[in-house]
């Protein structure tokens, strides 16, 4: 049994992907913001660190990192089955390849999240170096992203 989506369901399908990923992005950009404070909130001390503890920076750092684990691995299949869907196959480059990277990157950076929480520094380093390397990766995703749309704008 096949799926036989119209014409139309299929073309708009198309942009669920990368609006979910900009929306994703901002999060990501937020997500570092919370975390950056939780870090700063570890280190401070005296009334600076009992002000910095009312923003309960790590509480929500934790359930944005856990919103976006979840949204980035919907996002990235998503992506894909779109692709799949529209073209019968999945088109093996550099964006794919970055996606799946990131997706595998965060699962990883989120499976920390005890160590971290029983004080392992090592832990909390490669958390951070994890994050930012997935920023940067976003980032160019993004770009590239912008291209693909182009590509289906310019074909439609």
């Amino acid at each position: 049994m096949t799926l036989e989506l119209s014409a139309s369901v299929k073309y708009w399908l198309n942009f669920f992907h990368p609006l979910m990923m900009w929306v994703l992005l901002a999060i990501s950009l937020y997500a570092a913001y919370l975390g950056l404070q939780v870090q700063r909130t570890r280190n401070a001390q005296g009334e600076e660190k009992k002000e910095l503890i009312k923003g309960r920076y790590n509480v929500k750092h934790y359930q944005i990192g856990s919103i976006l684990l979840a949204l980035m691995v919907v996002g990235a299949v998503g992506g894909m089955a779109v692709t799949y869907i529209n073209n019968g196959k999945l088109f093996v480059g550099p964006h794919l390849i970055a996606g799946l990277g990131m997706t595998s990157l965060i699962a990883f950076s989120a499976a920390l999240s005890p160590f971290m929480q029983k004080g392992a520094n090592w832990a909390r380093v490669t958390h951070i170096l994890l994050n930012f390397g997935i920023l940067g990766l976003f980032t160019w995703q993004a770009i590239t992203g912008v291209q693909i749309v182009q590509r289906i704008l310019s074909n439609a």
